[in-house]
């Protein structure tokens, strides 16, 4: 009789509030728990592999240029480079361990463990809420940790992990910005204020989606494919603001997103992130010794051809100045090519990424190293773990079923994060790559997984009792399906285990270093 009431009756179906688990403090201790596992990871042994005191990699170039900063006013003064190409913001964070530990393998990678520590803490918090579900998000926690991409990064003095951090809760300020308004939405729904107008409410100052907004700006101040989640984020937001109005009868949705929602969306996730961006500038615009710092209005800089007149001559010559140094920047990017003659060893396409099939060999060393046998290495390479990785297109796969049969909003965010940061480098296939540049995604292929492992386990069995044998094979099914999915994680924790020697740099055999290259396009 009440199913027949529900379906007849003329009041339109309204979400039920449901913003998250309820056990808050069996979260938090499952979080910190967690989060202590993995910083217990990422900061052992964190001086090795260093040779004779050296950065290995790229090191060289962000832990110098870092201390450059703490010594001298804020800015790199570039010495041995021809340009500095990337933006201040991940140095100003490396320069932050030096500062504290000095110019030594722990003042350069300091800054990068804590990062990947309080990575893994957001992505449980993130993946709890997605799920609804404390264990959801403790298994997200755990397959983080043992992922050796986010791992072999929170332990090297390189930007990456900075700017996957950045991104990673730049999104869950915007999950928690879509449980807020869907708050907003179901109170002006209880006073009956969604039908005053044909726009729906308005939703008043939006604190969590302007730290989404600062959150971008710094990971665009760390590396310029910042700008792809900028763009993917605020789209984002904006689907959820119209699924809002949407799924609480707003008479005319997508006209009161366009009015109330778009912008300050753009306030918040455009105009905020350009303005953390010049922000994080600070430094060079209070030099006077910054690279092109008085590149425009000032001829004896030898570079009359940028002169002081044109359209936008009434912008400070400061500001102009800056965009003289980002062009150089982009021309520096747009001109590393194959076809240009730029080849590296160990360079990728994006299509070898979501299984991790070309890896990046960060350090290899075969000399005074002692172990076991008369001839010994140390290696750290940069390399999701296959049980993991390997995952990543049955996750896809899944993801947009999900979205695509289901309207299975979480699986929908997830996949806009993961294509963020890996489908854009499609458009310049012919530029030279690096397996590094999928560090931001690696948050989101473990999130995705989560969820798929959560969809795997089913809804929790329930508690009241009942008769007759379909309920006992209900139970059964679950209790497969949890052995399963623990055998999964044992899996990817054995997996993380074995790997551990190439990941940290320990001394092992040449035996050894050969037997964990499994397949031919990692050596």
């Amino acid at each position: 009789m009440g199913a027949d009431l529900a379906l007849s009756s003329p009041a339109p179906l309204r979400p039920s509030p449901d913003f998250g688990p309820t056990d808050r403090m069996r979260g938090w201790l499952v979080t910190l728990v967690l989060t202590a596992i993995a910083a217990l990871t990422r900061f052992l042994n964190l001086n090795e592999p260093t040779e004779v005191g050296m950065p290995m990699f790229d090191e060289k170039y962000y832990a110098g240029q870092a201390w450059q900063m703490l010594t001298g006013g804020g800015v790199e003064d570039n010495p041995a480079y021809g340009l500095i190409v990337h933006p201040p913001v991940g140095k100003q964070m490396i320069a932050l361990g030096e500062a504290i530990f000095g110019y030594t393998p722990w003042g350069w990678r300091f800054a990068a463990a804590v990062f990947g520590t309080v990575l893994v803490l957001l992505v449980i918090r993130i993946v709890r809420r997605l799920a609804r579900s404390t264990m959801i998000g403790a298994i997200a926690g755990l397959l983080l940790i043992c992922d050796g991409t986010t791992f072999v990064s929170s332990r090297i003095g390189m930007l990456d992990i900075f700017q996957a951090l950045f991104v990673t809760a730049a999104f869950g300020c915007l999950i928690v910005d879509r449980d807020q308004v869907r708050a907003t939405m179901a109170r002006a729904d209880a006073k009956g204020r969604i039908a005053l107008s044909w726009y729906g409410p308005r939703l008043g100052v939006r604190w969590w989606r302007f730290g989404a907004g600062l959150l971008l700006g710094l990971a665009c101040g760390t590396k310029w494919s910042g700008l792809y989640f900028v763009a993917a984020f605020g789209l984002l937001s904006v689907c959820f603001d119209h699924a809002a109005r949407r799924a609480y009868g707003v008479p005319r949705p997508w006209a009161g997103t366009a009015i109330r929602d778009i912008g300050p969306a753009l306030y918040a996730l455009v105009l905020v992130p350009l303005l953390v961006y010049l922000a994080s500038f600070g430094a060079w615009f209070a030099s006077e010794d910054g690279y092109d710092r008085y590149a425009v209005g000032n001829p004896s800089a030898g570079k009359d051809s940028i002169g002081t007149g044109g359209f936008w001559s009434w912008m400070p010559d400061a500001l102009r100045s800056l965009w003289h140094y980002q062009g150089e920047s982009w021309s520096f990017h747009t001109g590393l090519t194959n076809s240009a003659g730029y080849h590296h060893a160990w360079e990728s396409k994006p299509w070898s990424w979501p299984m991790g099939l070309r890896p990046m060999l960060y350090h290899y060393s075969d000399t005074g190293i002692t172990c076991d046998q008369s001839v010994c290495v140390k290696a750290v390479m940069l390399i999701g773990t296959p049980a993991l990785w390997w995952v990543a297109l049955p996750m896809l796969a899944w993801a947009l079923w999900r979205s695509a049969t289901r309207r299975d909003w979480r699986c929908a965010a997830v996949l806009v994060g993961y294509c963020a940061g890996f489908l854009p480098w499609f458009l310049q296939l012919d530029r030279q790559m690096y397996y590094f540049y999928a560090v931001p995604v690696a948050p989101f292929l473990v999130m995705g997984i989560a969820l798929m492992l959560g969809d795997i386990l089913g809804p929790s069995p329930c508690a009241r009792p009942t008769s007759g044998g379909r309920s006992w094979v209900s139970s059964e099914r679950r209790s497969l399906n949890l052995l399963l999915v623990c055998l999964y994680l044992g899996l990817v924790t054995a997996n993380f285990i074995w790997l551990w020697p190439i990941l940290t740099g320990a001394p092992i055999t040449v035996g050894t270093w050969h037997n964990h290259l499994l397949l031919p396009s990692w050596r």
